[in-house]
């Protein structure tokens, strides 16, 4: 098991899936046997403002909060939330955003974030993509699943 706690950060805006993106992350992270802290920023998500999500996973974390400047990922749902949170990236640190998807190829409109999860899976192998397989099944109702598998196959390129 990697010794460093892994710092990611999900934005975008209300009802683009943050939430449940962050959700996936934390159970694939848990089912590879890291501990995992969570913790969200709503802010007015109702009406399509900003959100994010910060997760931390190890061996041990003590806090949930992502700090400024120490996010090793941060996954952006929207383009133009990316200056928004671009202050949580580590120097050297990797942004992942809607460009680096196929949209056009999406199944399902709103799978952005379960691509991008898909591309997040590449760079993470101390998660193995059984683990985000299970984690997408049981974050998701039964009739989302095939299109989930498809969507996050998409975005790593499978």
């Amino acid at each position: 098991m990697n010794p460093k706690v892994i710092n990611v950060v999900i934005g975008g805006l209300g009802g683009q899936g943050v939430i449940r993106a962050s959700d996936v992350l934390a159970d694939a992270a848990v089912r590879a046997g890291f501990d995992v802290k969570k913790s969200e920023l709503h802010g007015m998500s109702q009406r399509g403002g900003s959100v994010s999500s910060d997760v931390r996973f190890g061996p041990q974390v003590l806090s949930p909060m992502v700090p400024a400047g120490e996010a090793d990922f941060l996954v952006i749902l929207a383009e133009d939330q990316v200056e928004t949170n671009r202050h949580v990236l580590k120097p050297g640190g990797d942004l992942l955003t809607p460009s680096q998807i196929p949209l056009d190829k999406l199944p399902v409109k709103k799978g952005l974030n379960v691509a991008l999860l898909g591309k997040l899976s590449l760079k993470l192998p101390q998660i193995a993509p059984e683990h985000w397989r299970a984690a997408l099944k049981a974050c998701f109702p039964e009739k989302l699943h095939a299109s989930n598998e498809k969507t996050f196959a998409l975005g790593r390129g499978e």
